[in-house]
């Protein structure tokens, strides 16, 4: 019987169903954001909050020259928890208030 591919790393499997959030560059995460509901945003940010810590204790041992595509997705998850956070904690509502079509032009970032 064979296994199913997982798109994070082992203890992380909770975030398996949130796999659609790991996705590569701030523009895309900002829009993954902008296209989602307050209960998308709500429901992968109360799965990813509590593995924040955990995430970040293993995520300090990896190497970033070898890093693997599990551990990329990981980091890439985390970023888009980071992206939501503020949403979730005050604004309730995915679109930054009171800021008319806003954007985010990441002119660099990280090669990961």
């Amino acid at each position: 019987m064979a296994h199913a591919t997982t798109v994070f790393p082992a203890g992380f499997e909770a975030l398996e169903p949130f796999a659609d959030w790991a996705v590569q560059g701030e523009k895309a995460r900002y829009a993954k954001r902008l296209a989602s509901t307050m209960d998308e945003l709500d429901t992968f940010y109360n799965a990813a909050f509590p593995l924040l810590q955990a995430n970040k204790a293993y995520l300090e041992q990896v190497d970033l020259d070898n890093i693997s595509e599990q551990d990329k997705r990981l980091l890439w998850a985390f970023c888009a928890l980071v992206t939501v956070a503020f949403p979730v904690e005050a604004w309730r509502q995915p679109r930054v208030p009171d800021s008319g079509p806003s954007s985010i032009d990441a002119v660099v970032e990280p090669a990961v």
